[in-house]
């Protein structure tokens, strides 16, 4: 009996018509780096997108990378970057940033989310006291939309939270990972557009949302910092068949191929959370549901559904996430919630 994974949104490769794409430009001889007719379309077709026209775009190989390379590029030796302690940045990414020197400093988390409020009572202590120049300078604030809870901000906390970047002067940086799938919610009062103007910074994820591998990083007003390109390579972010991405991001922004597989995700995701609704951890409205099951119902599903264990409640039940993907099948998900997989 064929096991059936739930654990994350890129078990699978490619979208097909990305590996298409790849298939029939094969042979086409390209510049690297980046430089080829493939970026460019796609960069046109993302700041269409967006609605940003003097947006400035570049292609990088994965989310760590993305994180990384964005935040030592924007901030100076002594400034540090403020996230909520579920943050992929403070948890899950191997201490990427702070390896480039850069403290993650943590906030508290309200299902994966930053209360606006508890920012701007932090920074205004921050700089209250009379000892911050020997503390790490608060140089950036990031977030993730959605979340690692699967939860996503209103345009008026992400408007709230932008203000407050502003009123002191640092930027905001968007994790993008799973955009596609945090716009295609129905619980989502933004648009892309909406949001472009609502950061300083952010990507679109590829690598979770249809693609082999890639982010596409955007910064809407050309704010790009100086020699970012640079930085890029750096970080060992940089393709040196950069087309590869062009060709992904091409595909992915011709024909809304980007959105409309985003929102297949989260009808899948809907009937899972169908299934699960009286067992439920949190209310998310994307691609990740996180239900609360007991170690019974675990052996259960023992090799026959792969999920993630998130965290162990007091009480011993084990709070799980199971994810959908832009790959997920009706079949897949009906073994789950109504096959001999049922729990």
């Amino acid at each position: 009996m064929a096991t059936v994974s739930f654990t994350c949104d890129y078990c699978e490769g490619a979208h097909p018509s990305i590996l298409e794409a790849l298939a029939r430009t094969n042979l086409i001889q390209e510049q690297g780096y980046g430089e080829d007719r493939f970026c460019r379309s796609a960069k046109e077709k993302i700041r269409a997108a967006c609605g940003c026209p003097g947006a400035e775009i570049y292609f990088l190989v994965g989310g760590t990378q993305a994180n990384s390379t964005i935040i030592d590029a924007m901030l100076r030796s002594y400034e540090g970057v403020i996230a909520v302690q579920t943050g992929h940045i403070a948890v899950h990414e191997a201490g990427a940033v702070e390896f480039s020197g850069h403290k993650v400093i943590t906030l508290p988390q309200h299902f994966g989310k930053m209360d606006p409020e508890e920012l701007e009572s932090w920074l205004r202590g921050f700089h209250a006291d009379e000892t911050w120049p020997h503390m790490v300078y608060p140089g950036m604030v990031y977030i993730s939309f959605p979340t690692e809870y699967g939860t996503i901000y209103t345009k008026a906390e992400l408007g709230r939270i932008h203000g407050i970047c502003k009123q002191y002067g640092i930027p905001l940086f968007i994790d993008g990972a799973r955009l596609g799938y945090g716009l295609a919610s129905p619980a989502c009062d933004l648009t892309l557009p909406e949001l472009a103007q609502l950061c300083d910074v952010f990507y679109i994820g590829g690598t979770k949302v249809g693609a082999l591998c890639g982010e596409a990083v955007v910064f809407p007003r050309g704010n790009v910092p100086p020699h970012f390109f640079t930085t890029v390579k750096q970080h060992g972010a940089l393709l040196a068949k950069g087309r590869l991405l062009g060709v992904q991001f091409d595909t992915l922004f011709t024909d809304d191929l980007y959105f409309k597989i985003s929102r297949h995700a989260i009808d899948m995701a809907m009937l899972v959370k169908e299934h699960f609704k009286d067992r439920l951890y949190i209310d998310s409205p994307t691609n990740q549901q996180f239900p609360v099951l007991t170690a019974e119902e675990l052996k259960a599903l023992e090799g026959k559904v792969l999920y993630e264990v998130w965290e162990k409640l007091p009480d011993g039940r084990f709070v799980t996430r199971f994810a959908t993907s832009w790959a997920t099948t009706e079949e897949q998900v009906k073994l789950l919630v109504c096959g001999q997989y049922a729990v």
